[in-house]
């Protein structure tokens, strides 16, 4: 039963696929994906009457209800959830076609580029690519939503976002990334604490209290792993989910913190705070552009990677 339904789409006549347009699929995965009716109307900016008329075509067109309407939304039926891989499969191959034959002119762009990123990437990368796009694309918005890994690979896979920058380690098959630049880390804290910077042995370094930043909420980092290791450990007083903040608490009560180098030597500075080198060997990073496979020949996500992977190198 499963393989007949899957067969749908190779079964069609020639008028029924005449009947078919872009936006009818479009409407098709939309609902899939949020269930709503009107979700769909506002992502595709249509009104709920052409969603109804659209979904009206498409079960004539498949001669299957395709979505029954539920208190809680809209249900696909088997028939629809059979249907979607291969829908999804021929919008995301056009979608790649055209992306690949079209020019991209930022000067005349128009639209929203949406990138997850936490609080590091935010600080270190978005300023810079913001005063870029204000130049070179002025017409684009850059919009920025503060996803973790998982729920970034998830806005990617349901077309959410355009970008995604940090760590992603091991990502899916389906996402490809490009590495922007290696990180290493600085140790931030006010004179008083760290009076031989950019020197601090190992001895004052755990003798200090320190601030952690895990936008988890974990009180354990990559530090205190590599101080285990050794056999050593230090004193967690306070865990907060950003590094500004962190830099702000350390000026206000005479702790460390330990971070991303590139966060350290542009705002700690300002705070008042002078840097150190870490007197223990820490692990360094790749930060990487993250974007979905489907969008691999789509001409402005490919300006938009160069443009971020230019400004980082600066």
């Amino acid at each position: 039963m499963k393989q007949k339904r899957i067969s749908l789409m190779s079964e069609l006549s020639q008028n029924e696929l005449r009947r078919l347009d872009l936006t009818l699929l479009l409407v098709f995965l939309g609902l899939l994906r949020h269930r709503k009716a009107t979700t769909v109307a506002g992502e595709l900016g249509l009104t709920q009457s052409a969603i109804s008329q659209a979904l009206r075509r498409l079960r004539e067109v498949f001669g299957d209800e395709l979505f029954l309407r539920r208190p809680h939304g809209m249900e696909p039926t088997a028939a629809a959830l059979a249907l979607e891989a291969p829908v999804g499969q021929a919008v995301e191959m056009l979608r790649g076609a055209l992306g690949a034959v079209r020019a991209f002119d930022p000067a005349q762009a128009q639209g929203v580029l949406r990138i997850a990123a936490l609080d590091a990437e935010q600080a270190a990368l978005v300023p810079r690519l913001a005063g870029h796009l204000r130049q070179a694309a002025p017409g684009l918005t850059l919009s920025v939503l503060p996803l973790g890994r998982a729920a970034a690979v998830e806005a990617m896979t349901e077309g959410r976002v355009d970008l995604a920058f940090g760590l992603i380690p091991d990502p899916p098959e389906a996402i490809s990334r490009q590495v922007l630049y290696d990180e290493g880390y600085l140790v931030a804290g006010l004179p008083a604490a760290l009076p031989h910077a950019p020197l601090i042995a190992l001895e004052p370094y755990c003798s200090a209290d320190h601030i952690l930043v895990s936008p988890g909420g974990h009180l354990r980092g990559v530090v205190d792993e590599q101080l285990e290791r050794m056999g050593r450990q230090r004193r967690i007083i306070l865990g907060l989910p950003a590094f500004l903040p962190a830099l702000a608490a350390v000026a206000q009560s005479g702790a460390l913190v330990t971070l991303p180098a590139r966060i350290a030597s542009a705002f700690a500075p300002g705070f008042g705070l002078h840097l150190a080198e870490p007197p223990l060997p820490i692990r360094r990073f790749a930060v990487s552009a993250y974007w979905h496979r489907r969008d691999d020949g789509d001409a402005r996500r490919r300006w938009l990677t160069d443009q971020v992977a230019a400004l980082a190198k600066g």
